[in-house]
């Protein structure tokens, strides 16, 4: 394979190239320098705005370089000083001045000749931060991250022994997928009940971080931390009740076909119910599927499958593994999960997963690589601000790559395999979306009942269970299932960051629904959308992209039967 180009560079204009990001002392009189510079024409004025970016995108690289080098190395105490000697004495301290930064751009009198309606979000987006800042919330704030990063800590160190060996969790799901049932249950208490080891530390440092939360929410004089999440999260576009007309939709649109292929399969596996070890083995008893050993060639079936989609995106997927710019492989001392970054200052993405052999790694790498390509669609932007979306159309970019490889399949599979993987994702699809509305919901009420105990949490979560689950027998295991939402790091680490998938995933279905239709048109779309960064109001992003920002039944029930339609299609 040909090496790509390398990316346009952009070299700094006004940080110091031998500047310590590891020394306040040095990055204060940037700020001050920032501060008190004389402004006398909107053109001054947005080259002033420029330098506050860059400054930012400096900053946020440094802090993403040390959180990427954290999770994929949670058991290197060194590795772990240097982020939290960053998260601790570097980013609270420059919060006042950036809230300073915000106050002075608002009261400038050449804010209203800037061009319209390009600074139109930028301007709401500053309104929202200066209103919520207050001082007394940044050493919480600085205690809310310690507390992440504890739980992030317990995770990464999870590992059982099973089979002969040990074992982190990433690398035990594969066993969930065994046609042994015997085994796959054993593997199944393994898992959980090496979890439920650490279920009372999980509630200690999530009441912990209730608490610190709901503080915040007063300190800003916001009635509930629900009311401050939402401007946290600049949901300018959708309220509350808008997510709870997501969770009644899912219950009324969704939930049914969810209980409905649970339904088949149990009849399928000549089972008397399914039990919670059920839910990932192929129903006729089929082996697993296995599409690639080792990271190297899942890049490589990756880049075939983005190839045979868009050339252009299979170059920005090679240019990422050029840039030695993925790190994919599960290991003891990595955190869980997956996500990406962007490093802001060389406005490139970088993808972080667990790689163990399964088929939602190609999922998950399709998914990273969908908020890659949005991050270098959008690095032209000289606003930091614009160079990254609202996470509802964040997901949506990622969310839509996962869908469109269902057309590129047969690159890691032979047919039968290929039908196979495509019916895994779209049945996810029918049982991720009831999972958002429940932790959605879940969070809603956490955030209204602050005062709760963990007993009223876990009956709460059962009581929401009744209404949006699926059809799981969990005798023998109610502990366990009362529990089941502490596999969310989210609660933790990004609170009220959920209903962002939902919400997507009803976008990347009207894209597939598009792309099945006209691929060409559906791609335009896709590639338009996501060069506008998040310089427009996200139901604008949503109609560059040929999609309807809508959570109601009439937009998600012919997507259901379009899904139901497909599976009616692929051989079970």
């Amino acid at each position: 394979m040909t090496p790509p180009p390398a990316p346009r560079t952009f070299p700094r204009t006004f940080v110091p190239a031998t500047l310590d990001l590891s020394d306040f002392a040095q990055i204060e009189p940037l700020f001050t320098a920032l501060q008190q510079r004389a402004l006398h024409s909107a053109a001054e004025l947005e080259r002033w705005i420029f330098d506050i970016s860059e400054l930012a995108a400096v900053l946020s690289q440094e802090g993403s370089q040390r959180y990427i080098a954290m999770t994929c190395h949670t058991d290197d105490t060194e590795i772990e000083k240097r982020y939290l000697h960053y998260v601790e004495e570097i980013q609270p301290k420059c919060k006042p001045h950036w809230q300073k930064l915000d106050e002075l751009y608002l009261a400038s009198p050449w804010r209203s000749a800037l061009p319209q309606p390009r600074y139109q979000v930028f301007d709401r987006n500053t309104q929202a931060d200066v209103s919520l800042f207050r001082q007394a919330n940044i050493p919480l704030q600085t205690q809310e991250a310690k507390l992440d990063q504890e739980y992030n800590k317990i995770c990464g160190a999870m590992t059982v022994q099973f089979d002969g060996a040990e074992r982190t969790m990433p690398q035990m799901s594969r066993y969930l997928e065994e046609t042994d049932r015997a085994r796959r249950q054993s593997a199944w208490e393994v898992i959980a009940r090496r979890r439920m080891t650490h279920e009372a530390e999980f509630d200690r440092i999530l009441d912990d971080q209730i608490k610190l939360r709901v503080q915040m929410a007063q300190n800003a004089d916001c009635a509930t931390y629900v009311d401050y999440a939402f401007r946290m999260f600049r949901r300018f576009d959708y309220t509350p009740k808008d997510c709870f007309t997501f969770h009644d939709t899912v219950r009324k649109t969704v939930v049914p076909v969810l209980r409905q292929l649970q339904e088949g399969r149990r009849r399928a596996m000549n089972l008397p119910s399914i039990r919670p070890w059920d839910l990932g083995v192929d129903p006729k008893g089929r082996p697993p599927l296995r599409p690639f050993e080792g990271s190297a060639r899942l890049c490589a079936g990756v880049h075939k499958v983005l190839e045979r989609l868009a050339p252009d995106l299979a170059a920005d997927f090679a240019l990422m593994q050029e840039r030695k710019l993925l790190d994919l492989e599960s290991r003891k001392g990595k955190a869980p999960g997956g996500y990406q970054s962007t490093l802001d200052e060389d406005r490139l993405p970088f993808i972080f997963m667990n790689a163990a052999g399964m088929h939602d790694d190609v999922e998950t790498l399709l998914h990273e690589a969908g908020h890659a390509f949005h991050a270098l669609a959008a690095r032209e932007d000289p606003l930091l601000a614009y160079r990254s979306a609202p996470l509802e159309f964040c997901e949506v970019a990622s969310m839509s790559m996962e869908l469109l490889g269902t057309f590129a399949m047969d690159e890691f599979y032979a047919p039968a395999e290929r039908d196979r993987a495509n019916r895994k994702l779209f049945e996810g699809i029918i049982r991720l979306l009831p999972w958002i509305a429940q932790i959605d919901a879940f969070q809603h009420w956490i955030y209204t009942h602050p005062g709760h105990t963990t007993t009223q949490r876990n009956t709460f979560w059962l009581e929401l269970d009744t209404q949006l689950g699926g059809n799981v027998d969990w005798t023998g295991y109610e502990d366990i299932h009362a529990t089941t939402w502490q596999r969310q790091r989210h609660l933790w680490g990004c609170p009220f960051y959920y209903i962002e998938y939902g919400i997507a995933q009803l976008g990347a279905l009207q894209l597939w629904s598009l792309y099945r239709k006209d691929p060409s048109k559906a791609l335009d779309g896709y590639r338009r959308a996501l060069a506008l960064g998040g310089s427009r109001p996200l139901p604008d992003l949503f109609a560059a992209a040929g999609l309807r920002f809508d959570f109601g039944p009439e937009t998600v029930g012919p997507l259901m039967e379009q899904i139901a339609a497909e599976l009616a299609r692929i051989p079970e």
